[in-house]
């Protein structure tokens, strides 16, 4: 397996935390922080210390992001015994203060703290000043996707650029302002981010990754040129050498093709079997690089299934079949249940046994689980360090989102082409060919389409349905959870109580 860029943490200082914060307590790590940043391995201490931030605890990209782009979109629910999650999923919120939503809010404050120390910081640092701009350069473009991720389930997050005073009351701003900060900390990280890195340092921000993270914040306002000419770079324009489809679709998603020509930017995990804590400041214990969403996603038996798919997902897949009469080959790569293997459950391999012997006709015979963070593919258990990497951003989710941008734009003949190039290597026809001379309402309609069946159970469902102005109680024809989902409310999560009761400033989203 391809070497995996390690986190090394930064010192201890990096902890502070946007959970339950007082913004009257005297910081205690002031003093550590003064005398911290004086040579360049402080700076790539500092630097890989906000890159640590992916797996500090739970609360990101370790799992509950996953929950939170996928799980509470159309295509999955909460399925096991978690009653929080359930209820979450469900639109049922009561507590403001705990759980998924206050604790995310509060890691990825933690994130924008690391990368604001590091923006701060490093420029007065005598070292190489290209090392210098491309470390200042990775801390703009960590900070823009953890303000994306504020923006895109909380609306409203309040922007704090320097390092937090301990009597900072910043307010809310709006969504645009937001999203106009993710831009303009991606073009500045543009200019100073290489197009690769040697191997051991893959996982860093590249210029490439962040185009199409600057693409996608100008799309999810559906500002179709600027992000159109965001995602040039890797369709049309320099990067377009850079990247490209896999033969394989399956190979995005298993550990022996890790970082591979589709991967724009990849979340590194890792296992480490010594590891015993999740809190990456602990300097008294190991910390787990790895990620638990595995054993979370798995099927019973393996895992604690407290999330699973919708099957009508799996219909979605079945309107088709490839050029030579096959099933789609991306469902059962993106998914685990009865008929993954068209032969039938007898024949669907599930962790070393056949869906019908793990199954039979008992209550599980009808599910349906997200396999693409699984380990299935090299064990037949699960647990919580897994090494998988998370694909954040394909090559392939690009090709779509610059025919959803060209197609936005009126120029729907000439987004044909790069939703083909999606479709072919899925063995599919193409959409030139199965459904040529569709108008600018009927792309779309079959992009959504598309974008479900290449990118089902990769966390971007949720910004999608919210784009195309989808998330409403009408969903509940296939997702029965969207029966509590009320307009005008359910469409961000709450601020957590216990920032807006300590910030003056601070208001909470509508309806809440």
């Amino acid at each position: 397996m391809m070497k995996k860029y390690i986190i090394i943490l930064a010192a201890s200082f990096i902890a502070l935390s946007g959970c339950k914060r007082d913004f009257d307590a005297v910081n205690p790590n002031a003093p550590t922080i003064a005398s911290f940043w004086k040579t360049s391995a402080d700076a790539t201490k500092g630097i890989n210390a906000v890159y640590s931030t992916f797996y500090r605890t739970a609360s990101l990209y370790s799992r509950w992001m996953f929950y939170h782009g996928i799980l509470k979109s159309d295509e999955g629910f909460g399925s096991g015994g978690d009653g929080g999650l359930n209820n979450l999923m469900r639109f049922n919120q009561t507590n403001y203060n705990d759980g998924l939503t206050a604790q995310t809010w509060s890691t990825l404050y933690v994130g924008v703290f690391r990368a604001n120390q590091v923006i701060a910081n490093v420029p007065a640092i005598n070292m190489d000043e290209a090392s210098k701009r491309r470390i200042i350069a990775e801390a703009k473009f960590l900070r823009a996707l953890f303000y994306f991720n504020l923006t895109l389930y909380y609306g409203r997050p309040p922007l704090m650029l320097e390092p937090s005073q301990p009597k900072d009351v910043p307010a809310n701003t709006t969504s645009a302002q937001a999203y106009a900060q993710v831009a303009k900390d991606l073009t500045e990280a543009i200019a100073d981010l290489p197009t690769s890195y040697p191997a051991s340092d893959l996982g860093r921000a590249t210029k490439g990754a962040a185009y199409a993270l600057l693409g996608k914040t100008y799309l999810q306002q559906k500002l179709y040129q600027p992000a159109l000419d965001a995602f040039a770079y890797l369709v049309t324009g320099p990067g377009s050498s850079t990247y490209s489809l896999t033969a394989d679709y399956r190979d995005n998603f298993i550990i022996s093709k890790e970082n591979n020509s589709e991967s724009v930017f990849e979340i590194q995990f890792s296992e480490n079997q010594s590891e015993s804590t999740d809190d990456d400041v602990d300097e008294t214990r190991i910390n787990n690089t790895g990620t638990s969403i595995s054993q979370f996603f798995a099927p019973p038996g393996v895992g604690f299934s407290d999330g699973a798919a919708r099957r009508w997902v799996v219909n979605e897949f079945l309107q088709e079949t490839t050029v030579g009469g096959a099933q789609d080959p991306r469902l059962a790569a993106s998914f685990i249940f009865n008929n993954a293997n068209p032969a039938g459950p007898t024949a669907t391999i599930v962790y070393g046994q056949t869906f019908a012997s793990r199954y039979g006709n008992g209550p599980d015979a009808n599910g349906v689980w997200f396999r693409k963070l699984l380990n299935d593919h090299w064990k037949n258990q699960e647990g919580f360090r897994s090494p998988n990497n998370y694909r954040l951003i394909r090559y392939a989710d690009v090709l779509l989102m610059y025919a959803e941008c060209l197609n936005g734009l009126n120029r729907t003949a000439e987004a044909y082409p790069f939703v083909d190039r999606v479709r072919q290597r899925a063995g599919l026809a193409t959409l030139t060919a199965a459904k040529p001379g569709l108008s600018q309402a009927q792309f779309l309609t079959q992009l959504k389409h598309e974008r479900l069946t290449e990118l089902a159970g990769e966390g971007w469902r949720w910004a999608d349905l919210a784009r195309w102005g989808d998330l409403g109680p009408a969903l509940a024809t296939r997702d029965a959870d969207f029966s509590g989902f009320i307009v005008g409310k359910h469409e961000l999560y709450p601020i957590p109580q216990s920032d807006i009761d300590l910030n003056p400033n601070l208001t909470q989203n509508p309806k809440y």
